[in-house]
């Protein structure tokens, strides 16, 4: 397991020690995010807007929350269809490159995020998958020992977590590495996953407070639903940046009082 020298620790706790406890708009501004739509075919090989859609409504959510638009990239396996968004297309180089070049500029921390089908091998990305050992080297060389969150939304992408664990990660998962999630249908507007975030982010204050907010969405859901056996969504949060994360609040809601905002999901586009 990687070692986050103490300097930097200490560096953080400092420098978040002093912020307001509702929220600080500033906490992601300086972070760099990836958002990635992996594919656009439903479990039954249907087309599907899908993930594209949470690709969409999760970068969105994220800039509300106070990461700045600039620094927020998006990726799509079909681009073209989203001439708003300009999303680039959802490769691994491209991805490799947009997370490290926007990283060289915003050095506060990193994020990234996978909406996709998965396999026990990895997940979709396109027509190949990602594995979590190469998910790990476009983490590590890009970000390095700087505070990083990744939150793979696919089926199986427990597996990751082992790969990619280290002191200075959160990683979120939208199932166990032995289970299927749910939600992926041509005419789902998300996966359960990302419907359960999108639902959550609004009233969380940080990533520690929102992961088991989710967990207890995507439950509740598929209990609902019917959806057996259930995905278990699992976290992994690295010792050093545990005891930090709940000083990195989300920005508030317009008008600064509130430390939540009404969830603004939309269908296409």
């Amino acid at each position: 397991m990687r070692q986050w020298p103490l300097v930097i620790f200490l560096a953080l706790l400092s420098a978040f020690s002093q912020r307001p406890a509702c929220a600080s708009p500033a906490a992601f501004a300086d972070w760099a995010a990836v958002v990635v739509a992996g594919d656009d075919h439903a479990h039954s090989g249907d087309l599907t807007e899908t993930f594209d859609n949470a690709r969409r409504d999760v970068a969105a959510e994220l800039v509300r929350k106070g990461f700045s638009p600039g620094n927020v990239l998006q990726f799509s396996v079909r681009p073209e269809l989203y001439p708003a968004a300009k999303p680039l297309k959802a490769d691994l180089a491209p991805i490799y490159d947009g997370l490290r070049s926007l990283a060289q500029r915003a050095k506060g921390g990193c994020l990234v995020y996978f909406t996709s089908h998965g396999a026990p091998q990895g997940v979709v990305l396109d027509n190949s998958l990602l594995p979590p050992r190469l998910m790990d080297d476009m983490v590590s060389t890009s970000c390095g020992n700087r505070p990083t969150v990744v939150i793979i939304s696919a089926c199986f992408s427990g597996v990751f977590i082992p790969a990619l664990a280290a002191n200075n990660r959160m990683i979120i998962t939208a199932a166990r590495p032995d289970r299927t999630s749910f939600g992926c249908g041509a005419n789902d507007r998300y996966p359960y996953f990302d419907a359960c975030l999108l639902q959550s982010l609004p009233d969380a204050h940080d990533f520690s407070a929102l992961a088991p907010k989710v967990q207890q969405c995507v439950a509740s859901r598929e209990t609902e639903l019917g959806a057996s056996p259930p995905s278990e969504p699992q976290v992994w949060i690295g010792p050093a940046l545990r005891p930090v994360l709940p000083l990195m609040g989300f920005a508030p809601a317009s008008g600064g009082a509130s430390c939540s905002s009404p969830c603004q999901n939309r269908v296409g586009g």
